[in-house]
């Protein structure tokens, strides 16, 4: 059912993004349907605007290679990076900005460049202690830090953010999270390899503002109750979850089968901005899944830097 809602079609923004991170406009979105638009950043990274408003979840744009979709997996040793240079390349063009960042988890591909991030932008950064803890003593302003548990359900000037409690992707034979733990937000010690940025504690999150709201998740997993009664135009949905009893069914059943389901986290992020490719077929297998579970849901698919309006 996906349409392309890129607008440029699936895997057909490497030249868009090449375009941009050469200083050319980005393209307009050719439907406005709300007052809401939403931007694919890779893996979790999204940028949500209402208006002159910006959210930011997950935004690693450094994409550092780790060996994740490798047969090894990813080397735990890995040092951790940020691409200065390419960040501010697209602040400085105003291209990217933020007034929220929103934290799913403490792991390396949704937290690593979050404090350079904040500290360029002056965003509010909301995580849980453990992320707050990494992303102070990876140097990110502590003043802008906000701590969340979930069950919050803040307002702003022209959007609103509800945290809810939520649950980390469980692999493998035993159902086990990766590099899972906790830390007090009372340790400074810097995290130095992609083994020290911890679970933390899972987040999701709704968006709402310019009369609709997306539903962000960060893993294939989450908690049931928590998501009862909610209502959202859109959700981003990561492939997976095959240890999740009825994954994608049991989850659009309970939030009453969207109008949008936009996939998320299914990119190889060791490959740069503009090289959108599904390393293991996870893509195609949540496409299938969320035709069978919820025909009427449209299935977006977007590429990098690709955005569209629901």
């Amino acid at each position: 059912m996906d349409k392309g809602f890129s607008r440029r079609g699936l895997f057909g923004a490497s030249a868009a993004a090449a375009a941009i991170l050469a200083g050319a406009p980005a393209a307009a979105s050719a439907s406005a349907r709300s007052g809401m638009t939403l931007r694919w950043w890779g893996n979790n990274g999204w940028e949500i605007r209402v208006g002159t408003k910006t959210i930011l979840i997950d935004p690693w744009l450094t994409r550092f290679k780790t060996g994740t979709y490798t047969p090894a997996g990813a080397n735990p040793r890995t040092p951790l990076s940020v691409n200065r240079a390419l960040i501010d390349g697209y602040l400085d063009r105003g291209f990217l900005r933020a007034d929220h960042i929103l934290v799913t988890h403490g792991h390396y591909d949704h937290l690593t460049d979050v404090p350079y991030l904040a500290e360029r932008t002056g965003a509010t950064v909301l995580g849980t202690e453990t992320h707050l803890s990494l992303m102070a003593a990876l140097g990110a302003p502590e003043d802008q830090l906000a701590i969340a548990t979930g069950g919050e359900d803040l307002t702003f000037d022209g959007y609103s953010i509800r945290v809810l409690r939520s649950l980390h992707s469980a692999t493998g034979t035993r159902a086990q999270v990766a590099f899972p733990g906790t830390r007090p937000l009372s340790r400074r010690d810097r995290p130095r390899v992609i083994s020290d940025l911890l679970e933390g504690g899972t987040l999701a999150y709704v968006v709402s503002g310019g009369g609709a709201s997306v539903l962000d998740f960060g893993g294939s997993n989450y908690v049931e109750s928590e998501l009862a009664g909610l209502r959202p135009d859109v959700v981003l949905l990561p492939p997976g979850g095959v240890k999740v009893t009825d994954y994608v069914p049991r989850l659009l059943r309970t939030v009453g089968n969207p109008r949008f389901v936009a996939a998320t986290h299914w990119d190889d992020f060791d490959l740069p901005l503009g090289q959108a490719h599904d390393p293991n077929g996870g893509l195609e297998m949540l496409r299938a899944a969320v035709a069978a579970a919820s025909p009427g849901s449209e299935f977006v698919v977007l590429d990098h830097l690709g955005s569209f309006t629901p």
